[in-house]
C-alpha cells in the first residue's frame, strides 16, 4: 500500500511556448475585433464567434491544468484546477521512465498544449495511450491491463520508484 506521496506537475517548455502563444491569440482575436469591429452594428453571431467563442475556449481549456500528481492508498489522483482524475492502480503492471515515450505521438482526442497535453494519444511505440502530461521530457509509462497512461511528474524516477515498490510484494 502507498503511503501519500505529492508530486508536482512542472509545465515543460513545449507547454509554455504553445500556451502562451495560444492565449495571445484567443485574447488577441476579441481584443482586436472590438477595436476594429465593422462599422454596421454587429451581430449575435459576430459577438459569439469573436468574443465568446475564444473567451470560452480560453476558460474550458485553464479549467483542465494539471497541478500535480498524488500517490494514495492504491490510487493516482492528478490534480486538475477544480477537481481529481482519480486512477485505480490495481491493474498496473509495469512502470516505466521514458522521456521520449510522447515523441511522434498523434493525439486522436484532446488537448495538445493548451494548459495541458492530456486526452487520447497514439504511438507506434505505445500503441493507444492517455496522456495526463505538462512535461513530456519526465514522461513517466503506466501499464495498467488494458490501457496505458503517461504522466510527467516533478521526479520521474522518484515517482517511479515508489510505483514499483508498491507492486514489489512483501
Amino acid at each position: 500500500m502507498l503511503n501519500e506521496t505529492v508530486f508536482r506537475a512542472p509545465w515543460g517548455w513545449t507547454l509554455k511556448l504553445v500556451t502562451g502563444l495560444v492565449v495571445l491569440i484567443l485574447l488577441g482575436i476579441p481584443a482586436f475585433s472590438l477595436l476594429l469591429q465593422p462599422a454596421p452594428e454587429p451581430s449575435l453571431l459576430w459577438y459569439l464567434s469573436m468574443i465568446a467563442l475564444p473567451l470560452s475556449i480560453l476558460l474550458i481549456s485553464s479549467l483542465f491544468t494539471i497541478r500535480h500528481y498524488r500517490l494514495s492508498a492504491g490510487k493516482l489522483y492528478v490534480r486538475r484546477l477544480l477537481w481529481d482524475t482519480a486512477i485505480d492502480l490495481k491493474t498496473l503492471r509495469k512502470v516505466e521512465v521514458d522521456p521520449e515515450a510522447m515523441s511522434r505521438s498523434i493525439r486522436t482526442f484532446g488537448n495538445g498544449g493548451l494548459f495541458s497535453f492530456s486526452g487520447a494519444y497514439r504511438s507506434k511505440k505505445l500503441g493507444p495511450y492517455r496522456a495526463l502530461a505538462t512535461d513530456p521530457a519526465r514522461a513517466v509509462v503506466l501499464y495498467m491491463d488494458k490501457r496505458t497512461i503517461v504522466v510527467t511528474p516533478e521526479d520521474p524516477q522518484r515517482f517511479a520508484g515508489r510505483l514499483e515498490s508498491a507492486l514489489s510484494p512483501l
